[in-house]
């Protein structure tokens, strides 16, 4: 399993009810919504990434999208790879790109019209969604006609305000999740400081059950019609549970490179024990480097021995992949306090084979 989803809530994780006409996608509407704030360097934008996956699922679960942002008009999307297996198929879709190039402002749009909505991430969302009351009130209108809501990594951020008609949070009592403050602190220095909340807080004020995995990993929260997800690895999932949320049967989905890596990386840090040599043994079905930099960074909120030992266990399965020598001194330093001296010294004279001059190298075999 790719995903960890986590369903709660009387309705149900598909919120099923209703007719036989509910299993036809041919009159499904989605709402996707993305930041209109990006700007250049200026100002961060929206998640490409973010938004093939997730569009790629309604395409191929016959729904209709239309595209919609704060202001209306061109987005900019922060800067992604365009030759990634997600993203070439949406750039070449015409149609899509084109509702990208114009999309709908959210004051003109009409609540009755859709089905669902799904808020886009990216760290632009932090910004302009939160406050854009004509976004708000879709929303609740969606929600409050039966419809779903879903979500993923900064999206959730336009749902903090959102207020249904008894003048509760649409989020209050339920499960939610969205990037969390770990991650933020990891991944998004460079605006965090212009940020007016940390999101996992706010959603947590706001009375919402907030739940989480490990950073980066996938974690989808469903709690009746309303679907979160963790993060950018989390897309696909969130994307499939609003389909399942408007009571169709999703067609199967491609497992991008990137999510199958994430998804074997959750189930070693789980305690499955072939994990480890799944990663070892069948490199070329996985993204090495991306283990190895994912141990990298767990290693920065690793609390146990247990989790220092998962870090080095995930770095050492990329160290020839990614074969640097800065990489190979985080992983020396953790073995040194691990107490596996022998191990950082060979790691160290491994180093050095290469650079004989390293001085971080030198400097630390002193020690040892």
């Amino acid at each position: 399993m790719s995903t960890q989803v986590h369903a709660v809530g009387k309705e149900g994780s598909t919120d099923t009810q209703g007719s036989a006409d509910k299993q036809s996608s041919a009159d499904k509407q989605v709402l996707m919504v993305v930041t209109s704030y990006g700007k250049g360097n200026e100002r961060p934008g929206y998640e490409f990434d973010e938004f093939a996956k997730a569009y790629s699922v309604f395409k191929a679960n016959g729904i209709t999208v239309d595209v919609a942002s704060p202001r209306g008009g061109k987005v900019q999307a922060d800067e992604y790879d365009k030759t990634k297996p997600f993203n070439v198929p949406v750039l070449a879709d015409k149609a899509i790109m084109a509702k990208l190039e114009n999309t709908l402002p959210t004051a003109s749009l009409d609540a009755a019209s859709y089905d669902g909505i799904f808020i886009v991430g990216g760290k632009g969302a932090m910004f302009d969604l939160p406050k854009d009351k004509a976004l708000q009130a879709v929303i609740a209108d969606i929600y409050q006609q039966q419809g779903s809501v879903a979500a993923v990594c900064h999206g959730p951020a336009a749902l903090v305000d959102v207020k249904l008609a008894d003048g509760s949070y649409l989020i209050a009592g339920k499960a939610v999740n969205g990037f969390t403050n770990k991650e933020e602190v990891l991944f998004g220095k460079k605006w965090l400081k212009q940020f007016e909340f940390m999101l996992e807080d706010k959603l947590k004020e706001r009375g919402g059950k907030f739940q989480s995995s490990n950073i980066m990993l996938s974690h989808v929260a469903v709690d009746g019609r309303l679907v979160t997800g963790q993060n950018p690895s989390s897309t696909t999932g969130v994307a499939v549970a609003l389909v399942k949320s408007l009571g169709l049967t999703p067609v199967a989905t491609e497992q991008y490179l990137d999510d199958k890596t994430m998804a074997v990386i959750a189930q070693l840090l789980a305690g499955d024990k072939t994990a480890e040599q799944t990663l070892t043994t069948q490199q070329d079905q996985y993204h090495i480097p991306l283990v190895g930099m994912y141990g990298f960074y767990f290693l920065k909120v690793a609390e146990q021995p247990r989790e220092f030992e998962q870090a080095l266990t995930l770095m050492l399965i990329a160290q020839e992949a990614i074969n640097n020598p800065m990489f190979d001194m985080q992983i020396a330093k953790t073995q040194h306090k691990l107490g596996k001296n022998q191990a950082a010294k060979t790691t160290l004279e491994h180093v050095l084979e290469a650079k004989p001059d390293y001085k971080p190298a030198l400097d630390m075999l002193k020690t040892l």
